[in-house]
């Protein structure tokens, strides 16, 4: 089953305007759909094309890399090998998981120089070290970050009206009780699922939840095995089972030593820096003086950590059973759980905001004559000017931090909004907006 990819409409532009001159890498985490995307549009948008797994390929494949001096022997091999016809200008080479064989990603840039044909490489865990340091990146290779399916995407491999929610988030008024409440229990059913195209065509077929949670505890197992070998103490898989925890605590930042014994802190920052390179989390950073910049006031000792897939992370907060029942889920779909689960909703709107493409930011500050602080859940950046995001996990509640922070920074902010399940409305300077208009502030 193939579903409609924001990511496809990028490597369109990719052929139409740079193919001549750069290859194109689908960067991203394991089993967001990148190898998907890639067949999908080779099959579409060119006459004949190769794909080359490097997770599976043969050894008579592989040897073909030893030699690519001439390049015109390289090519008859590689179509000896695999059957296909190429056709200049009108082929293209696919090296699907790059990363497990350098000697590919570095014959790139002769093979972009030669011009015969297009190059698309897709490849997770590809910016760390280990997987790059015996060969020359090369510069002609342009990057198309490919994340778990965002909203939109999810709204149309479920038939979904996302068209409905753009025209319902050009109005301030409310949208009244039930409109609300059904819009937000099919945006909680997003959440449930998550942004993985497995668990996302697995709930397309009718599979219940149950089901589509084994999946997704599958998924969380294969990250593990890529965290286990960079790093076999187990520490780094630690760190990203700690992330849900952390958030529900409410801690102004993302610490190390809860997750593992802190010995070496050269060690630890390495776990942190390839956990944040798989895309498995998302890192927000605390940026010191928003009124200046939010990327030059990062404060990169003080930070969160979020999941990738919001679904990975409803199913990561029942670990500890052997399967999560459909019970759990109908009663998270009905927002009927018995906890707070703002720190939930704190990691879609991470998801929403840099499915969007951008960086994350918040901020935090200390009260006068206190040992509290405030804190301002989410920032970007809009122009000149930056906008301040307020997360509750159901209605307005207390919102003293983004009032004070709009009253300290009145002149740098656009807008400020507090997002919660509740219906569209305004009060004062502060715009009241639920979950499922998000996307259309980011736009």
């Amino acid at each position: 089953m193939y579903f409609k990819r924001k990511a496809y409409d990028m490597l369109l532009k990719w052929k139409n305007d740079f193919a001549d001159k750069y290859a194109v890498m689908l960067e991203g985490a394991r089993r967001v759909g990148k190898s998907t995307i890639a067949e999908c549009f080779a099959k579409n948008e060119y006459q004949s094309y190769i794909l080359i797994d490097f997770s599976k390929e043969s050894q008579s494949i592989k040897k073909i890399f030893e030699d690519i001096g001439n390049l015109d022997i390289f090519f008859l091999r590689l179509q000896s090998e695999t059957g296909v016809t190429l056709y200049k200008n009108k082929s293209l080479i696919i090296f699907d998981e790059v990363q497990l064989f350098p000697k590919a990603r570095q014959a790139i840039k002769h093979l972009v120089h030669d011009g015969r044909y297009h190059y698309l490489e897709t490849g997770s865990l590809i910016s760390i070290k280990k997987n790059v340091k015996d060969i020359l990146i090369p510069s002609e290779e342009m990057k198309i970050e490919v994340y778990p399916m965002d909203y939109e995407e999810f709204c149309l491999a479920t038939g979904n009206n996302y068209e409905i929610l753009r025209n319902l988030s050009c109005s301030d008024k409310g949208l009244g009780q039930s409109t609300n409440r059904k819009l937000m229990r099919d945006l909680r059913i997003y959440m449930a699922v998550g942004g993985m195209p497995q668990a996302v065509e697995a709930y397309v077929e009718g599979k219940n939840f149950t089901q589509i949670d084994a999946i997704k505890r599958q998924i969380i197992n294969l990250y593990e095995e890529d965290f286990r070998r960079l790093d076999a103490s187990g520490r780094m898989s630690m760190m990203y089972k700690s992330i849900p925890a952390q958030l529900a605590m409410g801690a102004k930042k993302y610490r190390i030593s809860t997750a593992i014994e802190k010995r070496n802190n050269a060690k630890t920052e390495e776990f942190l820096y390839n956990l944040i390179d798989s895309k498995t989390v998302i890192p927000c950073y605390n940026t010191t003086d928003p009124g200046v910049s939010l990327c030059d006031t990062k404060d990169f000792d003080s930070y969160k950590l979020y999941c990738a897939d919001t679904g990975l992370f409803v199913t990561q907060m029942f670990m500890d059973r052997p399967e999560t029942e459909n019970i759990i889920y109908s009663k998270l779909l009905s927002d009927k759980l018995p906890s707070n689960l703002g720190f939930l909703y704190e990691n879609l709107v991470a998801q929403m905001i840099t499915a969007s493409g951008r960086e994350l930011y918040y901020h935090t500050w200390e009260k006068k004559d206190s040992t509290h602080y405030y804190e301002v859940d989410f920032l970007i950046s809009k122009g000149s000017k930056i906008i301040a995001f307020e997360v509750k996990s159901s209605g307005m509640g207390k919102h003293e931090s983004i009032t004070a922070f709009c009253q300290k920074y009145s002149k740098q902010i656009l807008h400020s909004y507090i997002l919660s399940q509740k219906d569209s409305g305004k009060k004062g300077e502060l715009f009241l907006k639920p979950f499922y208009l998000l996307p259309f502030i980011l736009e």
